[in-house]
């Protein structure tokens, strides 16, 4: 691996495009709740914590799309299970949880009514966006539909905003970041986020208990040299990849089925892990609004920053 780090150029490593981006996507983030807030006479905006969850949010995605984790993502099957964990398990969760209550509700005030609320309504089922994203990941890993998407940038981007947005719609109905707009119960919530471990479950046993090495993309290595000349700059081509490294085996530190199994085994690890934490998330929702609960005001339902005068008003 450290002969593929000492071949590659700074673009091929950091991806500088995708961090001057979420940079900008940070910087707007900002400008527009400073924006909504002052329309709405919030005194404090944003807190640290807010700031600091959407910042590990952007970073976390900048890991799963870019870093030098892409490269190797391509190398081991591990790293690439690695980069889905930190997008699709890790950055749209912060990232929910980044955006003050209040400005949700501002921004989907403004659209109430609308064509577009009305075709988004339709998507926001929790059981639609169950089905999509476990869907979707579950096809993503059949081994023709991974090696067709690996050799083509412009499918594999398209599906991974693809995945991105209904991991956004799963995440909503877990997380409830607007606690005045979920469509689920607490305790239904949590029977959620544990139908949503179990049908995951299907594609890591796939992955981990598969006799051989599936992917063309990791154990071919005229295959892998022709997805890896899509991730380097213009120029190198598959013949110099091949003629440089070899094959993956050669820079990989596992053999491709052993990397193979690891890689599931990681990703049921992690998920559970992460939906572990959101359970004891929700309970804390759950017992929050319990505690404070006066009629049909709740803790849980006060925005940031808003005190209960303004909620009565």
């Amino acid at each position: 691996m450290e002969t593929l780090f000492d071949s590659l150029g700074f673009r091929a490593l950091w991806t500088p495009e995708l961090l001057v981006l979420l940079i900008v996507v940070y910087m707007a983030y900002i400008g527009m709740i400073h924006k909504v807030g002052r329309r709405l006479g919030v005194q404090v905006p944003l807190t640290i914590g807010r700031l600091t969850l959407f910042g590990l949010g952007l970073f976390a995605l900048y890991l799963g799309w870019g870093s030098p984790l892409y490269v190797t993502g391509h190398v081991m099957m591990t790293i690439h299970m690695l980069q889905m964990i930190c997008a699709y398990f890790v950055a749209i969760p912060l990232l929910l949880l980044g955006i003050p209550k209040w400005a949700l509700e501002a921004m989907v005030s403004n659209y109430k009514g609308t064509r577009l609320a009305r075709a988004v309504h339709v998507l926001w089922n929790p059981i639609l966006a169950l089905l999509l994203f476990n869907g979707l990941f579950s096809f993503y890993h059949v081994p023709f539909i991974f090696d067709t998407l690996m050799q083509s940038p412009f499918l594999h981007s398209g599906y991974q905003w693809i995945l991105l947005g209904s991991a956004t719609l799963m995440w909503w109905h877990m997380l409830a970041p607007l606690p005045s707009g979920y469509q689920l119960p607490d305790l239904r919530r949590i029977f959620y986020i544990f139908a949503n471990g179990l049908l995951i479950t299907p594609a890591c046993a796939l992955i981990i208990f598969a006799p051989n090495a599936m992917y063309q993309t990791y154990t071919d290595p005229a295959f892998w040299s022709q997805v890896m000349a899509y991730c380097l700059p213009a120029g190198v081509g598959p013949e110099m990849i091949a003629a440089a490294f070899g094959s993956p085996q050669s820079l990989s530190l596992l053999d491709a089925r052993m990397d193979q199994q690891l890689a599931g085994v990681m990703m049921k690890i992690f998920q559970e892990i992460v939906y572990g934490i959101t359970v004891g998330y929700v309970f804390k929702q759950w017992l929050k609004k319990e505690k404070f609960q006066e009629g049909e005001l709740s803790i849980s339902d006060i925005p940031d920053s808003l005190n209960i005068e303004d909620m009565k008003r």
